[in-house]
């Protein structure tokens, strides 16, 4: 026979198990729990004869006479064969569940004995939750009377207790008090038992590359965290999709069961890199065929940057945008002046780099290009006009229509020397051109201000009259007459 030890249970939950039961026996807490006047017995004790009823896996139906039925645990039969439909049993009733409307009952005499006799601390038991206090779960195991501290219930802190009630509960002896007829018993020690193991098998396994499977614990704003069975790993969000993430729980949720893959396993430092991305389908797979050049596809813009904006076009698959490629009516500084993140977009396709996972794209080409028939609108040595949209340093840029610009070269600015561009002309100035060189293909088109200007009539005068042509001097004549002498003074 084993005495009670003190040493047996922690002092923290021996102040919990004092805070549960006080100076009260497991008899009289039940008692008191059920009405009874402490010191009574729970239930009745007196042996009572039923029939089987009906049996359902674990549980033995028993019909006590009248309306009287309860529920008998196939394991008060360990050593004996289980009753049969029909059969007698003598029973001892423990308990009323007003929930289920059943007596607990449960068989005297050499069972309940052989089973004081051999119980241990340290030994793992099966036992059904019969009911609830503030302080933690009543218990029958094997025909005794247990308890379970709230504490060592779950590895996590348990709030609802009602759930439990009437289930089965694999444990361990923590506690065995003989004359006080006490045993307290720990759901939570077998967790750590069964984590403990699980973590030992998992770390002298686990390598990189190697698919696991996992359930998400909880979720944080880097990533997730994924219960392995023995070990945490993180899941970061840059390892969750192909495609860009935000909010991790946007792609996983916390109980969900996850296939993964080990990216990194450190056994020194206990850390495990998990990558759920790696495990599916790459989406750059075949892009070619799915976005071939000069195709007209719908994105999302997803980031703004000063030389542009990335657009994807499926999760995973991103292309950019570059600032040039936004529109030809007027140069932009920032992609914010026409798009803004989330808007869905038409673009062009231009060009496909599967290999260094690269798209380019086009927002001003979805539409119609006003460069076709340029050299046609504006021909070489014709005058027009246009608007001056900003000067460089090396000239100025004329719109000559929505989409098409010029360059007026500094030489072309005026016939006297230039020193800036801007003491002749401003931006937003219209001025008169003459177009010089037109290339549809390159999109350029050089202009002339100065050559304009030789051509403009004078604004008082009307139209001016060509020049006449500057007389060639001739040679000398024979016969005297010198180069100074024309034929009019000749003749005069």
């Amino acid at each position: 026979m084993t005495e009670h030890r003190t040493d047996s249970v922690d002092d923290e939950l021996q102040r919990e198990l004092d805070a549960a039961l006080g100076d009260m026996s497991l008899q009289d807490l039940v008692a008191a729990e059920d009405g009874q006047a402490p010191g009574g017995k729970s239930g009745d004790t007196a042996v009572r004869r039923g029939t089987v009823v009906a049996i359902q896996r674990d549980d033995i139906f028993v019909d006590l006479g009248g309306r009287s039925e309860g529920l008998l645990s196939s394991d008060q039969f360990r050593d004996e064969p289980l009753p049969a439909v029909g059969d007698t049993v003598e029973v001892v009733i423990d308990g009323y569940d007003e929930s289920e409307g059943l007596l607990q009952l449960s068989r005297e005499g050499a069972v309940q004995a052989a089973t004081w006799e051999n119980i241990e601390e340290g030994q793992v038991v099966e036992a059904r939750v019969t009911g609830h206090n503030k302080g933690g779960l009543e218990l029958v195991a094997g025909g005794i009377k247990a308890f379970m501290p709230v504490s060592q219930i779950e590895r996590f802190r348990v709030e609802e207790l009602d759930p439990y009630v009437n289930q089965k509960i694999e444990c361990v002896v923590i506690e065995v008090d003989r004359r006080e007829e006490r045993v307290i018993l720990s759901h939570r020690e077998l967790l750590e038992r069964q984590a403990e193991e699980a973590a030992r098998k998992l770390w002298e396994s686990i390598e990189p590359g190697q698919t696991v499977t996992g359930v998400v614990r909880n979720i944080m704003p880097y990533g997730a965290f994924v219960d392995l069975g023995g070990a945490d790993g993180l899941l970061h969000v840059s390892d969750m999709s192909h495609g860009r993430v935000e909010d991790p729980s946007s792609v996983v949720q916390e109980g969900q069961q996850l296939k993964l893959m080990v990216l990194k396993a450190d056994k020194d430092e206990r850390k495990i890199s998990l990558g759920l991305k790696q495990i599916l389908a790459d989406p750059w797979d075949g892009v070619e065929g799915k976005y071939p050049a000069d195709d007209i596809v719908t994105g999302r813009i997803t980031r703004l940057m000063d030389f542009g904006a990335f657009v994807e076009l499926e999760p995973g698959v991103e292309g950019l945008i570059p600032i040039s490629e936004f529109t030809f009516e007027r140069r932009i500084r920032h992609p914010e002046e026409i798009v803004s993140s989330g808007d869905t977009v038409k673009v062009r396709v231009l060009k496909v780099e599967p290999d260094r996972r690269r798209i380019g794209l086009s927002l001003k080409r979805v539409g119609d290009d006003p460069w076709l028939g340029a050299s046609v609108r504006f021909p070489k040595a014709g005058i027009t006009e246009g608007i001056v949209t900003r000067i460089a340093d090396f000239g100025a840029f004329v719109e000559l229509a929505k989409g098409v610009e010029g360059l007026a070269h500094i030489s072309e600015l005026a016939h006297e020397h230039v020193r800036a561009v801007g003491d002749v002309v401003q931006e937003g100035q219209s001025v008169r051109v003459k177009v010089l060189e037109v290339d549809e293909d390159r999109r350029r088109i050089s202009l002339s201000i100065k050559q304009a200007a030789a051509t403009a009539p004078a604004a008082d005068e009307g139209p001016t009259a060509p020049a006449p042509p500057k007389r060639k001097r001739r040679k000398p004549l024979k016969g005297g007459l010198d180069g100074g002498t024309s034929f009019a003074d000749l003749l005069g």
